[in-house]
């Protein structure tokens, strides 16, 4: 799993999971707590209600993404942006900027007057955008969504067809939509991935959302962080029978599964509540990641073989290898040569395959009993486990 650094903030496996909060500055949006205008009104707010709160990261859009209303230009972002830039001039805390736009220009503007990172609900539909954030060196999350300026998270309304194709079309269900729209347009070494929750088309549906929720941990397989923004949304509001204003309760739930799920970043009107039940999901969260001398351990999360196989398809491994033995992945990233010869050798003696990754890693794949075999023949002369090898063995029990 890669780390993010977002302006000093890390995000990713080994780190706390972060919450973001809400500011709009546009009329249009329909959460009236989170909605300001006026730039010391908003500060204020930002420092009290969100950064005093608990908020690592604050998110500021400046129009509604709302379906109903019809989306702004960029000049027209551009002529808001001045209140943003102001409020986060007259903040007083400590915290990660990041500017909601979908594009680039903007997006350009405000990283050259502040703003720490970008939050494209787009999917880089505006194809210099990603540019732009590798120019700054920041991160960006990027919600999967159509190549299409206009239609945000509309995955299921894309032309699968003609982006991908007709076979895959035809066997695709919505989460598949979601996994491949994240990788359209590619992704940046900062980038945050965003499963896109919510009714972002008429198409979608409560349970094209719940079924997300539930395969969450499939998208860990993209090797980047995850951002979940389900504060209040109407698929957990449904479940329990609740309004808006009463969905605190399943909202905070929900975000305790999320990150015990994958969650690295969860967008939130409600900090303080929300910061608690995410500390809550990660104390119990069963992932596995030891960095030592420059070398990163860590044990795949995978709970079906669905989810195997999007570890070993992103890993260019055929799939269908994952017939061939159990439900355990250890992918190990920074050894030297000598260390990764040593660790294959050791590997075909335990029955545990081999496969090598993109920058010069290796993922191994096997059974927890064959695994627990390993550290039997990584045995040096003087009759010590080799270092960091021996941390295998730590990481799967």
């Amino acid at each position: 799993m890669n780390t993010v650094d977002a302006a000093g903030l890390e995000i990713g496996d080994g780190h706390p999971p972060r919450i973001m909060g809400v500011l709009n500055v546009s009329e249009e949006s329909p959460y009236d707590p989170s909605v300001y205008d006026d730039p010391g009104e908003a500060a204020q707010y930002v420092d009290e209600q969100l950064i005093d709160q608990g908020a690592d990261i604050v998110d500021i859009g400046l129009e509604s993404a709302n379906k109903r209303f019809e989306v702004l230009s960029a000049e027209e972002e551009l002529e808001r942006l001045h209140v943003a830039l102001e409020t986060i001039e007259s903040v007083s805390g400590d915290a990660v900027f990041s500017i909601e736009t979908r594009y680039a220009s903007v997006a350009d503007e405000a990283l050259s007057q502040g703003f720490d990172m970008v939050n494209d609900i787009c999917g880089f539909a505006d194809p210099k955008l990603p540019a732009v954030c590798e120019e700054y060196d920041v991160a960006v999350a990027k919600m999967a969504s159509p190549p299409d300026l206009e239609r945000p998270g509309a995955v299921e309304e894309t032309d699968w067809k003609r982006r991908k194709s007709a076979d895959w079309a035809a066997e695709a269900d919505y989460v598949d939509q979601v996994y491949e729209a994240l990788k359209q347009n590619g992704l940046t070494d900062k980038t945050i991935v965003d499963p896109a929750f919510g009714g972002w088309s008429e198409a979608q549906t409560l349970e094209d959302d719940r079924e997300t929720f539930r395969r969450l941990r499939e998208f860990r397989a993209l090797g980047q962080p995850m951002l979940v923004s389900i504060n209040r949304k109407n698929f957990l509001g449904d479940i329990a029978g609740r309004d808006t204003e009463e969905r605190l309760p399943v909202s905070l739930a929900a975000t305790s599964m999320a990150v015990e799920r994958g969650a690295d970043v969860v967008r939130t009107h409600d900090v303080a509540e929300t910061r608690d039940a995410a500390l809550i999901g990660d104390a119990f969260a069963d992932r596995a990641t030891v960095t030592s001398d420059g070398v990163t351990i860590s044990r795949l999360e995978a709970q079906s073989d669905r989810e195997l196989r999007r570890h070993l398809e992103e890993r260019d491994v055929d799939p269908d290898e994952v017939d061939r033995w159990g439900s355990q992945l250890v992918e190990i990233e920074g050894l030297a040569v000598d260390e990764r010869t040593r660790l294959t050798e050791a590997a075909a003696d335990a029955n545990v395959s081999t496969y090598p990754t993109p920058g010069n890693g290796v993922l191994l794949a096997g059974t927890p009993s064959a695994f627990s075999d390993i550290s039997t023949f990584l045995k040096v002369e003087n009759g010590t486990d080799s270092t960091p090898l021996e941390e295998i063995e730590n990481i799967l029990q």
